[in-house]
């Protein structure tokens, strides 16, 4: 974006704007994206839209980053640990359904016409840390996994299963249904109410044959004692 809105009419102008391109990111594809199909469907002169996006790719990255501040408001609240656990779990599902079902065709483009501008680099990165931080956060907040390795592996687990969820429903059209809200709810519940079993590191063969030569000698000096 090539400038900051100071006043409320600038901020209107811009979300006017970025809601027309996702709208049609969605209808007409990446390819039927152009700024004056936008400033049109924004309502505003391609003047006005220039002040804030030099091209369409511009105009792209808004989405996205709409989309990504969307998302990590859903799971700063399904990480308080202040709300019921029941209520966290419905906040990170309910709210991921709801992100996902406003413009679901522009969210396919995004994943998969679009191109990524040059400097989008850092803002994918810094979203992809923060949310993974906040993933860790709803796993802590429910009791599964204490150390490092198991809470970072527990929330990347939690993270993918549920944006496999969305983002097929939304390819399917199926984010609307009870029983895909339900199924989910459900999946979400059962991972967070699993305990990481204690894991049984497999012993190597030279680690066998230190154990048996061990016990070879303990053997011999029992049997030395007992003559």
């Amino acid at each position: 974006m090539r400038k900051q809105p100071r006043q409320a009419r600038s901020r209107a102008t811009i979300e006017a704007i970025v809601q027309a391109a996702a709208h049609i990111l969605g209808q007409r594809g990446w390819d039927g994206l152009t700024t004056n199909a936008a400033a049109e469907a924004a309502g505003v002169s391609i003047g006005s839209l220039y002040q804030y996006f030099p091209n369409k790719l511009a105009l792209v990255e808004a989405v996205r980053q709409r989309h990504f501040d969307e998302v990590l408001a859903v799971l700063r609240v399904a990480a308080d640990d202040g709300l019921p656990r029941s209520r966290r779990i419905e906040a990170l599902v309910d709210g991921m359904i709801s992100v996902h079902s406003r413009y679901p065709a522009a969210h396919r483009v995004l994943l998969e016409e679009a191109p990524r501008g040059k400097d989008a680099r850092p803002v994918h990165d810094r979203f992809a840390a923060i949310l993974h931080q906040r993933y860790e956060a709803i796993v802590r907040a429910n009791g599964r996994g204490t150390s490092r390795d198991p809470l970072r592996i527990a929330a990347q687990v939690l993270a993918a299963a549920v944006a496999g969820v969305v983002h097929a429903a939304s390819s399917q059209r199926t984010l609307q249904s009870d029983t895909l809200r339900r199924e989910l709810l459900g999946l979400v519940d059962s991972y967070l109410s699993a305990r990481p079993a204690p894991v049984h590191r497999v012993a190597s063969p030279r680690e066998c044959e230190d154990d048996s030569a061990s016990a070879d000698s303990l053997a011999t000096v029992r049997r030395s004692k007992e003559r």
